[in-house]
């Protein structure tokens, strides 16, 4: 099918209320657009940049675990958490009672993403992966009572109520073809569709289809970094999209139901590419941004250590990549010295201008790597 031709669905009629059934999409797609064509090579040589930087830096899985952060982060505030990137790196005992509710939303978010490139060694992307991501994502948060890890076996719906929806996805006697048709799409390779095409048409159908009672949002943002991994098109899981759509919110859902309404895939696919080089792009300069802050900190902070506190001072610095948050308490573990000699060090890290004090309090405070949080947090 020419992407010019692409009939997105039809309505049915059903006992009050009309639902949206998507065409299938597993079969042949021809993309001879010039604009689409031009952004796919664009995105693509981002791709293969942000490729080659993660095979270069250091210690890279460090890193990986920021953006992870951020990525949950982001995907969950899409669909109205309020947690923000800084405390989710906190632990739970850090976070204020009324947050605590997204801020485990988030962290599932984060093993759920973990679980499932992990279990990417021994299982394929497909419904029976992204139902067991399903379900540690929907593990004691709000939703838990709606079928995890299950298809529905109801009607869902986007907006306030069934009468006043925005937009009613297929029935849910359609959803296990619906999703078995979107599983060989994926992995059929004789279609000979980019897989950047390939994917942006997949994240379409799976919210179009919304296969889930609740978490369809993060699932289905999360199916795209499982599908890198699964095709192996990055080295190591550096690029996520949630950051893009949850800055172009609007544009987000407006192109999603703009195909569903009034064909319109082309303009879907240029979004989607759009935010795939931009997104690749703002990953290589975070990394570029990373390695000149450590170059510096090597070359001018480091170096005030002593011979005999350097090995410490050098342990709890690369800790910091992995957890830019800690505590007087960690440091003395991490370190295996006693409480004072782990305050000393971190009042040096503080002095050095590497930590900063986020309490205020004299017990129990906490300290962050604020500089390394910002390379992350800021937008672009």
């Amino acid at each position: 099918m020419n992407i010019k031709e692409f009939q997105a669905g039809s309505y049915k009629q059903q006992y009050q209320y009309k639902c949206f059934t998507p065409a299938r999409i597993n079969h042949a797609w021809v993309i001879a657009d010039g604009d689409i064509l031009r952004l796919l090579s664009d995105a693509d040589r981002a791709l293969g940049e942000l490729n080659a930087f993660s095979q270069l830096v250091p210690d890279v899985d460090f890193f990986i675990r920021m953006h992870i952060t951020k990525e949950a982060t982001q995907s969950s505030r899409i669909e109205g958490t309020r947690t923000n990137m800084e405390e989710a790196l906190l632990g739970e005992q850090d976070i204020e009672p009324d947050k605590r509710d997204d801020w485990v939303e988030v962290q599932n978010y984060i093993c759920a993403i973990n679980e499932a490139i992990e279990q990417l060694a021994h299982l394929p992307l497909s419904n029976r992966l992204l139902k067991e991501t399903h379900r540690t994502l929907m593990q004691g948060v709000r939703g838990e009572t709606k079928q995890p890890g299950e298809f529905r076996q109801s009607q869902n719906w986007i907006g306030m109520s069934l009468k006043h929806a925005v937009f009613i996805p297929p029935h849910q006697d359609d959803v296990a073809d619906l999703m078995s048709d979107l599983e060989k799409f994926i992995h059929n390779e004789e279609t000979s569709v980019p897989h950047l095409i390939k994917i942006a048409i997949a994240h379409y159908q799976f919210e179009t289809i919304h296969p889930f009672l609740d978490g369809n949002g993060r699932l289905g943002r999360l199916m795209i970094a499982l599908y890198f991994a699964n095709f192996d098109l990055l080295h190591k899981p550096a690029l996520y999209l949630s950051d893009f759509f949850e800055r172009n919110k609007t544009a987000y859902v407006d192109h999603l139901m703009a195909v569903r309404e009034a064909n319109k895939m082309k303009a879907w696919l240029v979004f989607f590419l759009h935010g795939v080089r931009e997104t690749a792009e703002n990953s290589i300069q975070v990394f570029k941004d990373i390695l000149a802050m450590k170059a510096r900190l090597e070359r001018e902070v480091l170096p005030h250590f002593g011979t005999r506190r350097q090995a410490n001072a050098q342990k709890l610095m690369q800790y910091l990549y992995q957890s830019p948050f800690v505590n007087i308490k960690q440091v003395a573990q991490l370190l295996t010295v006693n409480i004072n000699t782990a305050a000393a060090m971190v009042d040096d890290f503080v002095k050095h201008g590497i930590l900063n004090e986020l309490t205020g309090r004299r017990r129990n405070r906490t300290f962050c790597f604020s500089e390394y949080v910002l390379i992350f947090s800021r937008n672009p």
